[in-house]
């Protein structure tokens, strides 16, 4: 199940690159994708909408998280369009997508504290 969710070998490579600062890395990565989320569902217009999004969308590629990142790209581009009738629907999308990965990366940080 974890496999649609996330790219191991994206997690493999950051956790090569960032060795010991590999955990702060996924701490850091929660906390953040916590308060964008939270800027997503404040946002009373449609350019800081697609700022979070396009943030989001970032930073969730970066780590790995495939289908947050194709949500929040979903997103930004409805907000660009300035298309966002029914676009709480698509927060909520997003909103339970993080709610999956996250426990996957607190997961994976006590698995790679244990190593």
């Amino acid at each position: 199940m974890a496999d649609t969710h996330l790219d191991r070998d994206v997690l493999s490579a950051l956790q090569e690159v960032m060795e010991g600062e590999y955990p702060t890395l996924l701490d850091t990565f929660i906390a953040d994708s916590e308060e964008r989320l939270r800027v997503l569902r404040k946002a009373d217009d449609a350019v800081q909408l697609m700022n979070a999004a396009h943030s989001f969308k970032g930073s969730s590629s970066n780590m790995g998280a495939t289908r947050l990142a194709e949500l929040c790209n979903e997103l930004e581009q409805r907000a660009k369009d300035q298309k966002l009738s029914g676009i709480e629907k698509l927060v909520g999308e997003i909103d339970g997508e993080f709610a999956i990965v996250r426990p996957l990366y607190e997961a994976e940080r006590q698995r790679s504290l244990a190593e």
